[in-house]
């Protein structure tokens, strides 16, 4: 059986990294600040807002939430925006997309500054992941990613690792993010020819399609490390996009769903708050 790649412990492991950051900005008279803005009340927005808070609390990082109508206007959520680029008293931004249709979604992720992007949406942000450079953040699903491997000493090095999906919030940064851990990677998707061969071939295994079980038990092979990103419902019960009784015969190790990297999602945006707290207050 496979060994299961929990959450739990890199979260705390993380939320330790963010204390020590806390305790070094207080003694500056700096308290980190996230603020959650929320267009309408979405239950999923709504279930990640109630994590995002809860880790706030338990880790010491204050919050503000910003909590807009349905019906609020593209040039007031906007206004909204500007002005928490201006407060410096804000650190990071959690917008929670995607926005209602009516809304130019570009142009709001546009007017947020890189600076306080801390769940990576921006362009900026984006930039900083595909280019190395390390400005902005990357996007909070795609670093916990990285953070379970780290956690748990898997070397990147020199691995074959193939990413099953190719979005923008995970897809593509993750992929990002594992070549600058010097792994060769392939990016697959839904339209993938032969797409169980491919996988088979991998040493290390990304599911983030978001479709339960796509990648099911012709896709795995003896050895392989499986980070499941995604979260489904079929029955009414929470599943990943890996066929995980099957994989578990095969593979060496895997995260489970849940339980998994959805658990350590809202330890890394904290943390983003904490880092860019302290980027924020460098002369300080």
């Amino acid at each position: 059986m496979a060994v299961e790649l929990k959450g739990a412990p890199v979260a705390k492991a993380i939320d330790e990294r963010s204390r020590a950051g806390i305790e070094t900005l207080l003694e500056k008279g700096v308290a980190p600040t996230l603020a959650l803005v929320r267009v309408g009340a979405r239950e999923d927005d709504i279930a990640y807002e109630n994590g995002a808070v809860k880790r706030c609390e338990r880790v010491g990082v204050s919050y503000k939430k910003v909590t807009l109508p349905a019906d609020i206007s593209q040039e007031a959520l906007l206004e909204t925006i500007e002005d928490l680029n201006r407060d410096a008293t804000i650190h990071g931004v959690l917008l929670f997309l995607p926005l209602p249709k009516r809304f130019d979604g570009d142009a709001v992720r546009a007017a947020l500054s890189p600076e306080k992007d801390v769940d990576g949406v921006t362009e900026g942000s984006l930039a900083g992941v595909f280019t190395g450079s390390g400005k902005g953040f990357a996007p909070c699903t795609a670093q916990a990613c990285i953070e379970i491997l780290d956690h748990y000493g898997y070397d990147c090095k020199g691995k074959r690792a193939v990413v099953v999906g190719r979005s923008l919030v995970v897809g593509k940064p993750v992929a990002m993010l594992l070549l600058g851990k010097n792994a060769t990677v392939t990016v697959c998707h839904t339209k993938t020819a032969e797409l169980p061969a491919v996988v088979r071939g991998a040493e290390l295994v990304v599911t983030a399609a978001g479709k339960p079980k796509v990648v099911d038990g012709e896709c795995f092979s003896e050895g392989q490390t499986v980070v499941d990103v995604g979260i489904n419902f079929v029955d009414g019960v929470m599943c990943g996009d890996a066929d995980f009784d099957a994989a578990s015969q095969k593979v060496a190790a895997i995260t489970p769903v849940p339980g998994g990297v959805g658990t350590v999602t809202t330890s890394v945006l904290v943390n983003h708050v904490v880092e860019a707290a302290l980027r924020a207050n460098k002369g300080l």
